[in-house]
């Protein structure tokens, strides 16, 4: 009996390593785990950081050109980005597909980018902006009104942050032409703020 208990004893002093060794394996394991939190964690950060500026497609205009074998059909988009904290550029990308002319007008309007005068969720003077035969004139209006504008202006102004205004487009509705003069207007907007500072 004493030599069975002995046998015994000698089996659970062989299996005590081999249940530890797991337990030692856990250490690297979780070495990796932190590792790969902090590999998940820099490209989560990096898209917050392009989330925040807002790209918006106001208009896709397909155009044909009569060659000899046929029709060669071109698009070009007007596009709108901002970053809604008053940073705003547009820019028309020009290409043989859809997906090729925004990516243009995107690296376009990133390029014309220019302040836009905020007070609180709305601008602070009104002002009328041109180009060509559209004209657009934009109010300031109290909390809570929104955006009341139409396609062209609209996208100007969310992109900016602005939340509260009143917008009219008096003559043409051209949306290139609506862009430009609504951009127009916040450029006057900003250098009538200048004057009243100097004053």
């Amino acid at each position: 009996m004493a030599e069975e208990l002995k046998i015994s004893e000698e089996k659970t002093s062989t299996e005590s390593p081999t249940q530890d060794a797991p337990v030692i394996e856990v250490t690297p394991n979780v070495k990796r785990s932190d590792s790969l939190q902090k590999e998940t964690i820099t490209p989560f950060m990096v898209k917050e950081k392009e989330e925040e500026w807002i790209e918006k497609v106001v208009s896709i205009n397909r155009t044909a050109k009569v060659v000899k074998g046929g029709r060669r059909m071109a698009f070009s988009a007007l596009v709108v980005t901002g970053n809604t904290r008053g940073q705003v550029g547009f820019g028309v990308g020009k290409a043989n597909e859809v997906v090729n002319a925004i990516r243009k007008g995107g690296n376009e309007a990133r390029k014309s980018l220019f302040n836009v005068m905020l007070k609180g969720t709305t601008i602070p003077y009104q002002a009328i902006g041109h180009c060509g035969a559209a004209r657009v004139l934009i109010k300031p209006a109290s909390r809570g009104t929104g955006v009341i504008a139409g396609g062209a202006v609209r996208a100007v102004c969310e992109v900016a942050g602005i939340k509260d205004i009143l917008a009219k487009c008096l003559k043409s509705d051209n949306p290139v032409n609506v862009v430009r003069a609504t951009v127009d207007a916040f450029k006057k907007m900003g250098k009538a703020g200048l004057k009243d500072e100097i004053e």
